[in-house]
């Protein structure tokens, strides 16, 4: 259990890179810079890599605490791994699991946010798209709510 300090470092390290690129995304979003996004993006997926990782680690060492506690991986939670380890070492990996915990629900609802600003600007497009092409669209008319008409699927059969 001596490698539970530097392992929980690891993942915050990797949790507080994760959570500056997805910051960097809504930036880029709001700007509406395409490339800058893109790049974003492409530093999600490194990141990930690295996040799968040190999850596989993470899931050995629930199993190392697994067997020498006698239960199941499934059973085991940080503060029965935490037996295991001297009590400064415990308080500081209580401390980092914590930050981790935290960093990981922010990242999330970062996420979430940009996934929303993400659909917002798809939709802007979408809606430009159709009025630049003179494409109908569903709305709502004096009548009420209508819906776009559907062009036929005509098919030349000319032999």
């Amino acid at each position: 259990m001596n490698q539970l300090l530097g392992h929980l470092e690891l993942q915050v390290a990797s949790a507080r890179k994760l959570l500056g690129i997805v910051l960097a995304q809504t930036e880029a979003i709001k700007r509406q810079d395409v490339e800058s996004l893109l790049v974003r993006l492409g530093e999600v997926q490194l990141e990930m890599r690295t996040r799968e990782q040190l999850e596989q680690e993470r899931d050995g060492l629930i199993r190392v605490a697994a067997a020498q506690l006698g239960v199941l991986p499934a059973d085991i939670d940080i503060e029965s791994i935490l037996a295991l380890v001297p009590a400064p070492n415990a308080d500081r990996a209580r401390a980092l699991s914590a930050e981790l915990r935290g960093l990981l629900h922010e990242i999330g609802q970062v996420h979430t946010v940009n996934r929303v600003l993400i659909r917002q600007e798809l939709s802007f497009l979408d809606h430009l798209m159709r009025v630049v092409s003179g494409a109908p669209q569903a709305g709502y008319s004096s009548g009420g709510w209508t819906s776009a008409p559907q062009s036929a699927n005509v098919v030349n059969t000319r032999v």
